[in-house]
């Protein structure tokens, strides 16, 4: 056997090694699970995760996950809670300890201070008999049958079933707040996916007298100055309440020559495209790019509630948003 071949055989075993502790993960899901759930909904603060080693690192992970669906969470680490990080755990928090083993020294030591206050702890521990799980107010089995690691000593297939359970509680948790993606959006501005969510289309569009617009009654010369100077490669066509008529667009314009119509003498309210595709300005950005896409369109007219023109926007717009 080739050694590339060796080291696939190796990559494939923790693999499913790893996906068979979750499944089984799965099969045993219990009361505790939701009983867990039913102490985190209630938590009137913040959710606390400590852990130690590798235990620790899926804690953080945790906790970010936790916090970015609807739950507030931090993580502490709990040898620096015993040295006064402990003061950040207050009355009305839960805290969810993170052992394999359900002896880690540095959780166990701050086990009598938690009961003390009087807070929920939730444990998701390897050993259902052990400190820890015995201790907790709730104790989640995340035991695996093996590590992936062929020592059977490096956190591997523990890991991974600990942070499985951890998005699983994430996800009920969000589920049963009725969590939405604008929620999620809003923990997350600065990302593309709170850009498309949070975005509204009059966030991007142009206004005032950004806004190419000519009456229904002006030449076609003039709609092309306007369209010209206002660089969105259309007007919007309006009567004479300044109700959208319709719109003119360089694809009309392409038309209007291959019929032979003279610029300076046609009216422009004769060639526009009547009606035109707009969209409201409460409307989601996201929602303006669906609408180009399934209009083979590049620009949109916008409207208040009234149907009044209010602003425009294009493809670009959207582009430099960072909406598409």
């Amino acid at each position: 056997m080739s050694e590339q071949q060796k080291l696939l055989d190796l990559g494939m075993a923790v693999l499913r090694t790893e996906a068979d502790a979750v499944q089984r993960l799965a099969d045993r899901l219990n009361g505790d699970f939701t009983n867990a759930c039913g102490h985190l909904l209630a938590c009137k603060g913040r959710v606390v995760v400590v852990g130690m080693g590798k235990s620790g690192h899926i804690g953080n992970k945790i906790a970010a996950t936790l916090a970015s669906t609807g739950t507030p969470a931090f993580f502490v680490h709990p040898g620096e809670a015993s040295h006064g990080d402990l003061g950040m755990i207050c009355p009305g928090d839960v805290v969810i300890a993170l052992s394999n083993s359900g002896e880690t020294g540095e959780i166990t030591a701050i086990l009598p201070l938690i009961k003390r206050m009087g807070v929920p702890l939730i444990s998701l521990t390897g050993n259902p008999r052990s400190t820890l799980a015995t201790e907790a107010n709730v104790n989640i089995d995340v035991g695996v049958d093996k590590e992936a690691c062929p020592l059977g000593l490096a956190p591997t297939a523990s890991t991974t079933a600990a942070l499985a359970m951890g998005d699983a509680l994430a996800i009920a948790l969000l589920e049963a707040r009725g969590f939405t993606a604008e929620d999620f959006a809003m923990s997350h501005p600065g990302g593309s996916l709170g850009r498309r969510l949070l975005l509204h289309v009059a966030d991007v569009m142009h206004k005032g007298t950004a806004v190419p617009r000519v009456n229904q009654d002006a030449s076609l010369r003039d709609a092309l100055m306007e369209m010209t100077a206002k660089g969105l490669g259309m007007t919007a066509v309006v009567d004479g309440q300044g109700r959208i008529a319709g719109i003119y667009t360089d694809g009309d314009l392409r038309r209007s020559l291959d019929q032979g119509v003279d610029v300076h003498d046609a009216r422009v309210g004769e060639v526009m495209t009547a009606g035109g595709v707009t969209i409201m300005q409460d409307s989601l950005a996201a929602e303006a790019v669906q609408l180009m896409d399934e209009r083979k369109i590049n620009a949109l007219l916008v409207t208040d509630t009234d149907q009044q023109l209010v602003g425009a926007l294009n493809m670009h717009d959207l582009l430099r948003a960072g909406v598409v």
